[in-house]
């Protein structure tokens, strides 16, 4: 004889909720943000401070301060440690990003006026200093003559040296090269400009060049280069490469066919970084191309403009309208490196290993 079971009493939707505990209603970070910079506004006016970046930088403690007692309160002590954490996180975003949309926004507000087609296909000969005409054609075939040659030397090696150090690097020759390459990163940009003024320039008598730039940006390039693709290389898995030892495949050509390919979009970001990095450099170039005001399209030959370098120039004029050519040159560079990123990421996904 069968004994029949009571059935489980039904829980309500709001008696499930209520074994959560109390939780802060969606619109309380809002309203908490609200007063919090509300309360940053009236200290600016009734106090002595007159500083944005204090204004913003006291309303998101005031907000990360509130809304964790808030959450203290309603919500318990470990909610409100998760709660402190995670509004921690995102505050720290923001305030990182509000100086990068600030940038963005100042270069393309003041340079957007005097960018043209005129400004983009015409040189420096001939102008005045208080001539309003003028372009950076000639600094633009320099810079994207200096930085390619640069990539062409430093990303190769780069990649070599970091397949050398993750696939075969063992020692004392390994932890030397690691060593250099540390040494590298935290080169000053105008001690390689120094070093190659001295050894190409002065030594060798080869003269000012966009090619003696790309030396110096060379230098800068390689460690970026080769720690990206280190840590990249580092990450592809080892079962991989003992699948294709596995196979019978040589190991010269797992890591060409499987270990490169599989890493593909980290090495391309860190070398985008490493281009981006040197692309706005001014003190390499200042050392060894010098600068004209020319078109010059020979890298091998004679003085050579680049857009940094143009951007110094002009910026330091007391003329008005050499800041603005400088304004546009600065948005121009900007955008010459947004386009590179976005050429190497769709690169990196069309070879990526599938």
């Amino acid at each position: 004889m069968s004994t029949a079971t009571a059935p489980e009493p039904a829980v309500a939707d709001d008696d499930r909720l209520n074994l959560r505990g109390a939780t802060l209603p969606r619109w309380t970070p809002f309203a908490v943000a609200a007063g919090a910079l509300v309360v940053s506004l009236l200290i600016y006016l009734l106090t002595s401070v007159d500083s944005e970046i204090q204004i913003v930088l006291m309303a998101a403690v005031l907000f990360l301060i509130a809304i964790t007692v808030i959450s203290a309160v309603v919500e318990g002590s470990r909610r409100a440690r998760d709660r402190f954490a995670t509004t921690l996180v995102y505050t720290a975003f923001l305030l990182a990003v509000i100086p990068l949309v600030a940038v963005l926004a100042s270069v393309i507000s003041k340079g957007a006026s005097r960018l043209d087609i005129g400004f983009l296909t015409h040189s420096m000969n001939g102008i005045g200093a208080r001539d309003a005409g003028g372009g950076i054609y000639h600094a633009i075939i320099g810079t994207v003559e200096q930085v390619l040659i640069a990539s062409l030397i430093a990303v190769p090696f780069g990649l070599l040296v970091a397949i050398y150090l993750v696939e075969y690097g063992r020692g004392r020759v390994s932890r030397v090269i690691s060593f250099f390459v540390d040494v590298l990163t935290g080169l000053p940009s105008i001690v390689a400009g120094l070093f190659i003024l001295a050894f190409w320039v002065l030594a060798l008598h080869q003269g000012f060049s966009g090619f003696a730039g790309s030396l110096a940006l060379v230098v800068l390039m390689i460690p970026t280069v080769v720690r990206s693709s280190e840590e990249m290389l580092k990450l592809v898995p080892n079962e991989l490469r003992e699948a294709g030892y596995a196979l019978g495949i040589a190991k010269w050509k797992t890591i060409l066919r499987v270990v490169v390919p599989t890493a593909i979009p980290g090495i391309v970001t860190g070398v985008m970084l490493a281009i981006a990095r040197v692309s706005g450099e001014t003190a390499p170039v200042l050392l060894t191309v010098f600068g004209t005001n020319l078109i010059n399209a020979n890298p091998f030959s004679g003085e050579q403009s680049s857009l940094p370098l143009y951007i110094y120039s002009q910026a330091g004029a007391p003329q008005q309208v050499a800041v603005d050519r400088a304004w546009a040159a600065a948005l121009v560079l900007i955008i010459i490196i947004m386009v590179l990123n976005l050429v190497a990421r769709l690169f990196a996904s069309r070879n990526q290993l599938k």
